[in-house]
């Protein structure tokens, strides 16, 4: 199996756990991670997120501030890849930087947006109920 230079594996596996870092206060309450907090990117047409195993919070917390840049960061919805391949999406390791992977796979129904966003929210919302909710 093909190594990374984070050193983890190229293949991310189901128990994998993943953290969505949330930059804006519309992507959560106050108990969840709302479905607006995975949706894809335009630019790309991806949802960015990081790969997160047994490591404690403080590592978690520095790998998100380096991803929110100059955004604030909220905190983080953590949940494992099988939440993903279970929305019929796909999440594939993207480095660099280091732990990244993308979500990818959102539909695009060019000639149909409304579709298109209600597809879309349709996989972000099984994503949400699936995750966890880290406030910092």
């Amino acid at each position: 199996m093909a190594t990374l230079p984070s050193g983890l594996d190229e293949l991310i596996a189901g128990e994998e756990q993943l953290a969505r870092f949330l930059t804006q206060s519309s992507q959560f309450n106050s108990k969840m991670a709302k479905p607006a907090a995975f949706l894809p990117s335009l630019k790309d047409r991806e949802t960015s997120v990081s790969r997160h195993g047994s490591e404690p919070a403080g590592s978690l917390w520095a790998i998100g501030l380096q991803a929110a840049g100059d955004r604030k960061l909220y905190g983080a919805a953590i949940f494992k890849a099988r939440a993903v391949t279970a929305a019929q999406l796909e999440v594939l390791a993207d480095e660099p930087p280091p732990r990244h992977a993308a979500i990818r796979g959102w539909p695009w129904i060019e000639r149909d947006p409304e579709s298109q966003k209600a597809a879309q929210k349709e996989r972000a919302a099984a994503i949400a109920s699936e995750a966890a909710l880290f406030l910092r």
